[in-house]
């Protein structure tokens, strides 16, 4: 059988957590002390109430989002497309529709 093949186990880290909490606990970690944002005594889980970890601000921009979203004014599927119809029907008369006779006569040149 191979040596060394395993990591080296330690039973005394300590782990720390943003509640306050510690305990120890084993690990194959090479680390002393562990922090961690939730454990047993604060995670919603096992203490049966709501809490929101946001730690890069996601709900906060979410919340931004939809708060911008409501105050925009947003149309119908069907006044887009009644808007782009009258569009379409709408005739318009560019210079490169125009022939040569129309420019002719509009640019008023006299014989």
């Amino acid at each position: 059988m191979k040596k060394d093949l395993h990591p080296k186990y330690k039973s005394d880290l300590k782990v720390v957590c943003s509640c306050g909490n510690t305990f120890v606990t084993g690990s194959t970690l090479d680390i002393d002390v562990l922090n961690v944002e939730l454990c047993s005594k604060c995670h919603p889980f096992y203490t049966g109430e709501q809490k929101i970890v946001d730690t890069e601000n996601v709900v906060k921009k979410f919340e931004e989002r939809a708060q911008k979203t409501s105050k925009m004014s947003f149309r119908s599927k069907r006044e887009k497309m009644a808007l782009r119809k009258a569009k379409r029907t709408e005739p318009t008369k560019t210079s490169a529709s125009l022939t040569l006779k129309d420019m002719l006569a509009n640019a008023n040149i006299s014989k």
